[in-house]
């Protein structure tokens, strides 16, 4: 829970240290800007506060792995919520009502995450997990999400490296393969998740594992 608040703060803290400009610039999420991500930082955000505030009864049905599941395709920015999200992006207008929304709403969600009781149940998309597994779920959520932020922004500050080294075992555990040691987590996450495609020298370590990405996590 600890991860979670620190890789949180990070990608807060790198949202607000962008320019206006940086708003309109490609993120790494297809088909959304800069803005759109933010964008959904925002309903994410919400998402948290939410479940945290939906407690369980029964047993729970997933931990921080099996939270996710592998799409067959990659997302191309045409599914309904992803539209809607960047529909919603215009409507700020100004980044900075973007950024103060983000602000004010992931200062509460991360207040909430730091008051949780990790062995609390709680529900989300019809399954029922610890606080604790699902706050950890998140560290790989904002983790890839700071990478998509700083995808085309070379100055920004990157994800915390235990936040990374953490996303990429959670990875690992999702695929039910291990990476090569040479990759970097950076690297690993990038290319295990389809943000960019291996170089050649990079798919001949990966051998018949090449064959099985992207990881399309959903």
């Amino acid at each position: 829970m600890d991860l979670f608040s620190r890789s949180w703060t990070a990608l807060r803290t790198a949202v607000a240290e962008l320019s206006d400009e940086d708003f309109a610039r490609p993120s790494g999420c297809a088909g959304w800007l800069v803005r759109d991500l933010v964008c959904h930082l925002v309903i994410d955000a919400q998402d948290v506060l939410i479940t945290l505030v939906t407690p369980a009864e029964t047993e729970p049905t997933r931990d921080a792995v099996t939270y996710w599941h592998v799409a067959e395709t990659p997302p191309t920015g045409d599914d309904p919520l992803d539209a809607l999200t960047v529909r919603l992006a215009a409507a700020y207008e100004e980044p900075r009502l973007l950024t103060f929304h983000l602000d004010d709403v992931g200062s509460a969600a991360g207040r909430a995450a730091e008051l949780a009781d990790p062995a609390l149940r709680v529900g989300t998309q019809g399954e029922v997990l610890t606080a604790g597994d699902y706050l950890s779920a998140y560290v790989l959520e904002w983790t890839l999400h700071h990478l998509d932020l700083i995808a085309h922004l070379p100055d920004a500050a990157s994800p915390p490296a235990e936040g990374l080294a953490r996303t990429r075992e959670m990875l690992e555990k999702i695929a039910g393969t291990a990476f090569p040691a040479s990759f970097s987590d950076k690297d690993a996450l990038l290319v295990g998740t389809g943000r960019r495609a291996p170089t050649d020298a990079e798919k001949a370590e990966l051998g018949e594992l090449a064959a099985k990405l992207p990881f399309v996590l959903g």
